[in-house]
C-alpha cells in the first residue's frame, strides 16, 4: 500500500460492504480488523449523523508502519462519552478500543474526522 485509498461517497447501508471490499482490494491481503473498523465508523455516521451523509474514507500507511483509517463527515459534533451498556444492548462496547492501537476525533468548523490506527496491514 504505497498510495492512499481515498473514497468519497454517501453513507448508506449498501456502501458499507462496498467500502469493506475496496479496503480489502487496496491492501491486497486479509484485513479483518481494518474492515471491522471501517464498518464501525461508517455505521456510526449512518446511525448518528444520518443516511446519505457525504463522507470521505481515507486509508494509508503511517511512517511508522501502521495502517491508518479516517472517516470524515460534515457533522461538527463528537460524542466521546464512555458508555456502560446493559447486557442486552447491541452497541456501545468499545470496538475501537478493543481493535485499534489508538483512535481519536479531529473537530473542524466543517465537520469531523474519526480516525484509528492498527498494527501492520
Amino acid at each position: 500500500m504505497n498510495e492512499p485509498l481515498v473514497l468519497e461517497l454517501l453513507a448508506l447501508p449498501k456502501a458499507v460492504p462496498e467500502v469493506r471490499h475496496a479496503v480489502r482490494e487496496h491492501l491486497g491481503a486479509p484485513c479483518s480488523e481494518v474492515q471491522l473498523c471501517v464498518t464501525e465508523l461508517l455505521t456510526n455516521v449512518i446511525k448518528h449523523v444520518g443516511e446519505s451523509t457525504p463522507v470521505t474514507v481515507r486509508l494509508f500507511r503511517t511512517p511508522d508502519g501502521r495502517t491508518r483509517l479516517e472517516v470524515t463527515d460534515p457533522d461538527p459534533h463528537a460524542w466521546l462519552i464512555a458508555r456502560h451498556p446493559n447486557p442486552d444492548d447491541e452497541t456501545g462496547r468499545g470496538l475501537l478500543d478493543a481493535v485499534a492501537r489508538r483512535w481519536g476525533v479531529w473537530l473542524t468548523p466543517a465537520g469531523k474526522t474519526v480516525w484509528c490506527e492498527l498494527s501492520g496491514p
